[in-house]
């Protein structure tokens, strides 16, 4: 408070202050007088915005921006605008922990919003849980994990990989019978490809001859001689390749099935970590009948989805991102989501503190431009829809099928892990498993 304003001055300010702070939250008094005593909150945005994987996470950081953007025209968070701070990890592991530590420890940020690869995730996710970070991931993966420091907005295993093997073996789907496996040699496919190959042949009852898997390195260019395997291993025609290649390798993987004539109607590949901003420096042409299982498609006709197409089209223009590479796609949804979801947890928790904030995220729902979306009450993943889309002439995806409501997020596979579940609610202490109808939770497992 300056000098020579009057307690009654400043009593009156702050009130006019709390009347237009609905947006904000609605802010009780308090809150009010810590807001006008304090700076820009920061937080951090951790993508690789160069090296193998920026072609996927250089658009997620221009989405967080831009629902930074929106929070602070809407009068940011506890009367504070928001402060984004930006670091490039490069593509590089390693670097990602350390860029996560000078976040968390130096800048002081109050939430990370970041990572794309599994392998990036699970190498900052002890500088969190250490230092009781907050990291919101946006990205699909393989579950198995359910930490106390990280909201899971992106698809579990249930959410994303088996419904799409589900409407592969349907008849719409073209009662497949064969699937080969491909993808890049880390955590998330190979997890992922563990818990499908059970799925396959225990629930499926797909048995192990009617499956290959296979991994390349990052950055891998030269598909040719796998896919005259996957030629081969679908010439009876009733195969599929489940696609879990991460980054700029979906380029030539997708050239050379075009080139070996390996097309979507005999040998239809699933992708799980190929979507529309993959696919812009392709020649769609050969792509069209291929699909996609994901939670969100630009061309979805929601009216909050054309809202949200539209709004990031007009970001786009003004920060010098042109039209046709404005587009939209499913760790983008999640990562614009998860801002906002940060935003009103906090405005519930009137607190940046980390496990107020984390107590108002239980169950909170919020609009999304898929419709119904909500945090779960206890294991800091989300619900949402599935859908299935192919791809269209145009390059976007014709949604051939989706769930009927959406989907509740199972962290543990019950093939892998029958009846292991995560709570972190109340006096949960994370990942359990039932014995004896009784949880044992795995931190107290010798």
């Amino acid at each position: 408070m300056t000098q020579g304003h009057s307690r009654r001055e400043f009593l009156k300010a702050s009130a006019l202050g709390i009347a237009g702070a609905g947006i904000a939250g609605g802010l009780s008094f308090p809150a009010i007088l810590r807001a006008q005593e304090k700076g820009p909150i920061k937080v951090g945005v951790l993508h690789s915005l160069s090296g193998t994987m920026a072609i996927s996470e250089a658009p997620i950081k221009e989405i967080v921006l831009m629902a930074i953007d929106e929070v602070n025209k809407a009068g940011g968070v506890l009367g504070r605008k928001v402060e984004a701070l930006v670091e490039d990890p490069a593509s590089n592991w390693d670097l990602f922990a350390e860029k996560s530590k000078k976040l968390l420890l130096q800048d002081k940020v109050a939430t990370v919003f970041g990572c794309w690869t599994s392998v990036s995730r699970k190498s900052v996710l002890p500088v969190f849980e250490k230092n009781n970070g907050l990291l919101f991931y946006p990205v699909q993966y393989e579950g198995e994990e359910c930490s106390k420091n990280v909201i899971y907005t992106g698809a579990t295993i249930n959410q994303q990989a088996t419904p799409g093997i589900d409407y592969l073996m349907s008849p719409e789907g073209g009662n497949r019978k064969k699937f080969y496996l491909l993808g890049s040699d880390y955590v998330y496919p190979r997890t992922t490809n563990k818990i499908l190959r059970l799925y396959l042949t225990k629930v499926k009852k797909v048995p192990e001859s009617a499956i290959a898997e296979e991994y390349t390195p990052f950055h891998h260019q030269d598909y040719q001689t796998i896919v005259g395997k996957i030629k081969s291993f679908s010439a009876a025609g009733d195969a599929a390749v489940i696609n879990t290649i991460n980054g700029d390798s979906n380029v030539p993987f997708f050239k050379e099935l075009a080139n070996q004539g390996v097309t979507a109607d005999r040998t239809p590949t699933m992708s799980s970590s190929f979507a529309e901003v993959e696919r812009q420096p392709l020649d769609v042409k050969p792509l069209v009948g291929h699909l996609a299982s994901w939670n969100y498609f630009m061309s979805l006709k929601t009216p909050e989805n054309l809202k949200w197409v539209k709004a990031y089209k007009e970001w786009a223009k003004q920060h010098g991102i042109a039209d046709k590479q404005a587009v939209t796609d499913d760790p983008m949804m999640h990562a614009y989501i998860h801002v906002k979801l940060w935003a009103k947890a906090v405005a519930k928790a009137e607190s940046t503190e980390v496990d107020r904030v984390l107590k108002a995220l239980e169950g909170l729902e919020i609009p999304s431009p898929v419709g119904k979306y909500k945090v779960d009450e206890k294991n800091h993943h989300t619900w949402k829809p599935v859908y299935i889309g192919k791809i269209r002439a145009d390059g976007q995806f014709d949604i051939v099928w989706k769930t009927k409501s959406w989907v509740r997020p199972a962290p543990w596979s019950d093939v892998t892990y029958p009846g292991r579940d995560c709570d972190w609610s109340g006096g949960g202490k994370g990942s359990y498993d039932m014995v004896g109808g009784k949880r044992v939770w795995l931190s107290e497992k010798q």
